[in-house]
Formats: C-alpha cells, structure tokens, sequence
C-alpha cells in the first residue's frame, strides 16, 4: 500500500496569503475545492505533474542507467 504523503500547509498558505493575496481569515474559510479551484484558476490543470509515461521512464532509465557495482548498492540490477 503506497504512504500517503502530508499536506503541504506551507505551500497551501504561500499560495493563499501571498500569491492570492488572501487575509489569514478568509484563507483559513476556504473549503478544499475553493483552495484547488483557486490554484486551478492561477496555474490550470496542466500545473499539476503527472506520473511520467512508460516511454518517458524508459528514456529516464537509459539516459540515468543504475551502473554502480552490487557491493556498493546491495542489490543486483536485472
């Protein structure tokens, strides 16, 4: 089962208070759609990184290729 990772409060409050400008008060009474919307709005749907394609991670692997020798990673690469 993948960890789910925290919410990221500081970033949440950067965007709110000081790129949306927001008082403390009407940031903290947003909802989570209006906060996403909000980003939405300010960066659209493509700001949000997606999960790399099977041909991207390929070419990710082939330019960085693990090459360090077992004893120093602990495993053997396939």
């Amino acid at each position: 089962m993948r960890r789910r990772q925290p919410f990221n409060w500081p970033a949440a409050m950067a965007f709110g208070l000081g790129v949306l400008k927001l008082p403390p008060a009407a940031f903290w009474a947003m909802t989570p759609r209006e906060l996403d919307a909000a980003l939405v709005g300010h960066y659209g749907r493509s700001g949000a990184r997606q999960a790399p394609s099977r041909q991207e991670l390929n070419m990710l692997v082939a330019e960085y290729p693990d090459t360090k020798p077992m004893r120093e990673t602990g495993h053997v690469d396939p």
